[in-house]
C-alpha cells in the first residue's frame, strides 16, 4: 500500500509516471479498464515470461501481490483525486519527487519481506541474478523497456518519467540497505524480548 500511494502521486503529478505505470494508463485510456485492472493483467503475462527465463514454474503466488498493487493504486487514486490536484510546476515536482520516494521506500519493504515480488520487481532480481547486475542497473534497463512500450500505447510520458528512470534506481538502491538493517534489528529486538518472556 505504501508502493501504491507512491504510484498514485506520480500519476496524480500529471507531469510523467515511471515507464511501467504510464503503459498502464496509456491502456487504461486507449483500451478501458482501471489501471489497476492493467497492472494484474501484464503481472499475469510477465509471471509466465520470468518463469521461462528462470525455467522454472510460474510464481502464481504474485498474482495476489499484484492484485492487492492494482486495486490499491486504484483506491489511492480515487482518493487523491479530490485531495490533491497540483496546478503549479513546483507542486507538480514536488508530488513527483514525494511519489518516486515513497515508492523506493515501499518497494524496498515488500522487496525484503521475500512473499512473492510483483513480476516487474521479479524480473529485475531475476536480471541481477542471471547478470551480476546490481538493483540500480537492472531496474534502470527494465525501465527503458517499458519506456518504449509506453511510448506505443501513448502514456503519460513527461519530466517525471525522466525523474523516475534517473533516479528511481538510485532511491531504491539507497533504502534498501536501510529497510534491511532497520527490519534486522525489528528482529533481533524482537527474538531479545521473546526470550525474557521465555525466561519469566
Amino acid at each position: 500500500m505504501i508502493l501504491t500511494l507512491g504510484c498514485s502521486l506520480t500519476i496524480q503529478s500529471n507531469l510523467g509516471t515511471s515507464p511501467f505505470d504510464a503503459l498502464l494508463v496509456g491502456l487504461s485510456l486507449q483500451v478501458g479498464l482501471t489501471i489497476g485492472s492493467w497492472e494484474f493483467i501484464i503481472a499475469a503475462i510477465m509471471i509466465f515470461f520470468n518463469a521461462l527465463l528462470k525455467r522454472k514454474r510460474p510464481e502464481i503466488l504474485g498474482l495476489l501481490t499484484a492484485f492487492i498493487t492494482g486495486l490499491g493504486i486504484d483506491l489511492w487514486l480515487l482518493l487523491l483525486q479530490t485531495l490533491i490536484q497540483p496546478e503549479h510546476i513546483l507542486t507538480k515536482l514536488l508530488c513527483v519527487m514525494a511519489g518516486l520516494t515513497v515508492i523506493g521506500l515501499g518497494t524496498a519493504i515488500y522487496l525484503h519481506a521475500n512473499f512473492a515480488p510483483i513480476p516487474v520487481d521479479r524480473l529485475m532480481l531475476i536480471l541481477q541474478e542471471l547478470t551480476g547486475m546490481n538493483i540500480l542497473f537492472s531496474k534502470t534497463l527494465i525501465y527503458l523497456f517499458f519506456l518504449g512500450m509506453a511510448f506505443a500505447f501513448n502514456g503519460p510520458i513527461g519530466i517525471g518519467t525522466l525523474l523516475t528512470v534517473c533516479l528511481g534506481g538510485p532511491i531504491l538502491n539507497y533504502f534498501s540497505p536501510l529497510v534491511g538493517n532497520g527490519l534486522s534489528i525489528l528482529s533481533a529486538s524482537a527474538y531479545k524480548n521473546k526470550g525474557k518472556n521465555h525466561s519469566i
